[in-house]
This record gives structure tokens, sequence and C-alpha cells, in this order.
């Protein structure tokens, strides 16, 4: 791309290609400057070539619901996908990469599921396959791992990377909503979708997790077998017993490495009021990690809307444009990264928060303690909630650092009590 114009072809033009844009049209002499060429977006594939568009980004611009104008367009010099869902644009990348065109790509679900062949296939094509935007959409996540932060081992991530969770979470700590009254506020805001299974379920956040797990260990670690447990079964109760032992409840996507071995995943979790984490209140994102030379680090910002993950998007346009070495795809040299070596998920330690929901009689107390004892599980505080004789009452316990193994076989048995009248819900704390 030697050539004093770019030229750049939108697959999908939503609420990122918009913004995408709007901020080359808006910063087009600063992008200049910066990368010494012209931006131009010539094609852009859509499903409805007569739709009415409120923005159009310039007189070049030709808008065709022909895949075959983008791929066969030998002016094309990078190829924006920006489709949303994995098997469409999966064919696409793919051909793309096979035409000779670098690409840009927002998609993180494809890229969980199938980054390894696609970066293979880059690798063998010697074409760039970007993807700034599809982690927390404006925090510049991948280029630090990449680039910045490539002569650190990073030791661990701790991220709240699903903005509609968060969101959710925070009117329920903040407003005292139950989980159905703080998603509908999601959704009247536009934060969440009409179906939002992927943001509470803990999958979108999983997707990223993924990705960052292969920047920044170099190691593939399965999307199929990353523990995952979303927010849709948080109650009000316990984020409010939470925030009196001095908690707040964060949907939590963490990868930590010991002794070589990785241990990941996607949890709802109990964090420390004063934790820097637990202010990130709202639809924000923000990302904790921690390398063994430059120590802790935290990037924090909006995770998703048409400017900032638009920006993130152009940076690897601009990124693509102005690259004279070897491409960086993975921030590894391997055509392919290896198997992650996994730790047992139920082998990780923490402290716990778990509620029971007992009968309030006698010994219900000392048959809990019990088994927890039997499990050599130390209790660091417990709380038994007053209530009506013979009713149902809340008992929370708080644990010092025990296996989570452990933890799950106590209450397994504890479970079976006939004084528990519902399942206990638990959660780690970090």
């Amino acid at each position: 791309m030697d050539k004093d114009v770019i030229n750049l072809a939108l697959a999908g033009f939503g609420t990122v290609g918009t913004g995408l844009a709007r901020i080359i049209q808006e910063n087009n002499e600063w992008i200049e400057r910066r990368i010494g060429k012209k931006l131009v977006i010539t094609k852009v594939l859509v499903r409805d070539t007569s739709k009415v568009r409120s923005f159009i980004p310039g007189p070049e611009t030709r808008f065709t619901d022909n895949l075959d104008d983008i791929l066969e367009d030998q002016e094309t010099d990078i190829l924006v996908e920006l489709m949303g869902g994995t098997e469409i644009p999966r064919k696409l990348i793919e051909a793309g990469l096979k035409s000779g065109k670098h690409v840009v790509t927002a998609n993180k679900a494809l890229l969980a599921e199938y980054g390894n062949e696609l970066f293979a296939l880059a690798h063998d094509q010697n074409q760039g396959l970007y993807y700034e935007a599809s982690v927390a959409g404006g925090i510049p996540i991948v280029q630090t791992l990449k680039d910045s932060l490539a002569g650190n081992k990073i030791k661990s991530i701790t991220g709240i990377l699903n903005g509609t969770a968060n969101f959710i979470l925070s009117e329920m700590t903040a407003r005292g909503h139950d989980f159905s009254e703080a998603l509908k506020a999601a959704q009247d805001l536009g934060y969440a979708e009409a179906d939002p299974a992927l943001d509470i379920e803990g999958m979108d956040a999983a997707h990223k997790l993924v990705i960052l797990i292969r920047l920044a260990h170099g190691a593939d670690y399965p999307l199929k077998i990353l523990p995952v447990q979303g927010v849709s079964k948080v109650q009000a109760t316990d984020i409010s017993l939470a925030g009196e032992f001095g908690y707040v409840l964060k949907l939590i996507a963490q990868v930590r490495e010991k002794s070589g071995h990785l241990q990941a995943g996607v949890f709802p979790a109990l964090l420390p009021k004063n934790h820097i984490l637990a202010k990130v209140d709202g639809p924000f994102n923000s990302i904790l990690l921690e390398g063994n030379a430059v120590g802790p680090i935290m990037l924090y910002g909006q995770g998703a809307g048409d400017l900032p993950t638009g920006s993130a998007v152009l940076a690897d346009i601009m990124a693509l444009a102005i690259s004279h070495a070897q491409i960086n795809n993975t921030g590894f040299r391997e055509r392919t990264l290896p198997s992650a070596r996994i730790v047992e998920p139920d082998l990780g330690v923490s402290e716990h928060y778990f509620r029971m929901t007992a009968l309030d009689k006698p010994g219900v107390l000392s048959a809990v303690t019990g088994v927890l004892g039997e499990h050599n599980i130390s209790i660091a505080q417990a709380v038994q909630k007053p209530g009506p004789q013979g009713k149902n009452v809340p008992i929370v316990f708080l644990t010092h650092r025990a296996q989570l193994k452990a933890i799950n076989s106590a209450l397994k048995v504890i479970d079976e009590f006939d004084f528990i009248t519902a399942p206990t819900v638990h959660y780690r704390i970090l």
C-alpha cells in the first residue's frame, strides 16, 4: 500500500460502520497527517440498497448487496467486517484474505470460535487481520498487549468486559431493583438488546476473554471448555447482604497464570468496595492487568457505541495503512498458537460467600458448620438474619480461602438437609 489513497470496503453499515465513516470524514485531515495517506470508503455491503441512509461516507461510496463487488475489486486495500454473526463473516474474511486484502473486524464471537484458523490463513497469505474493536470497544487493550506490553509476561487479567451486565448490577446495587427491573432499564436506555442472552449469560464476556488469553499468554483456550456463569440469576437480596459486609457484586472475566498453567473463567464475584474495579459503574468496561515487569495497569472506558468502537476500528485501519514491517496479528510469530495448559476450574482457590435459606430451628448452624469443617473450609464470618420462629431465614457465610472443589462438595451435602428450603447461593470473593 504505497499509494496515497487507501480504499476501504465496509461489510455492514450499522451503528459501528456509520460511526467509523463519521470519524473518517470529520478527522480526515488529522488522519492524513498521521499516516500520510487519505482514507476513502469506496464500497459498502448492505442487505438493502434502497434503504435511506442518514449518513453517506462520500461521493466515491457505492452501496451494494453483492458480496462479489467487494471481493473482486482489485482496488480495495482493506476489508472492514462489521456484520455480526459468524458463518457469513467467516466466509467473507477467508475470501478477503485469499484475495490479497487486509481485514479489520470487530467480530469477537467469530474470533473466539475460529480465531486460530483465521490467523493461520492470514499468516499464510501475509495479510493483516486486526481486531482492536472486538474487545472493550474504545479501550485500546489489543494493541496494548500486542505491542506496548509485548516484553512482559502477563500474570493476570481481571476485567469487567460487558457493559450491559455491569449496568444491570449497578442499577440493582444503587436502586435496589430486582434483576428484571434493571434489565428493563438497560433495554429502555439502549444498553441491552431485545434478546440480551449473550450479555446476561456471560457469553459476550467469554468471547472477549478468549481473545485476551491469546494475546496475553500466546495460547489458545477453547471457548467450549471455558467456565462461564452469567448474572441472570443474581438476586437483589445477595447484593444487599454483600453490601453489608463491604462488597460489591460484579460480572468478572479473569485469567491467571500459575506455573505455566492458566486458570480462567467468567463469573459473578464479590469485590471489596475499595477494589478499583468495584468503582466501575454503569455501561463502562475496565481491564486490570499485571505484567511481571510493568506491574499493575488499569484501562477504563466505553465498551460499546458508535464512536468509541468506530475509533478502535479506525486505529486498526491506520496501523495497517502505515505498516511496513511484519504484520502483527496475534503478537506472536507462530502460525498457530499452541493449546493452553489449563488448570481445572474447581481447583481454583479464593474466599467465598454463600447464602442459605433454612428453617429457623435449633441445630441448623451446628450441622452446617460441621459439614464445612469436614471439608476443611474455615469460616471468616457467619450471620443469621432474624425471622419468625419456624420460618425460612437467610444464613450468610464468608469463608477464608478454600478450593472451589471443596466448596461445591460441601454445598451439595448441605443442600440435601431437610431444613434447607432453597438451593444455596454461592459467589467467589476476589
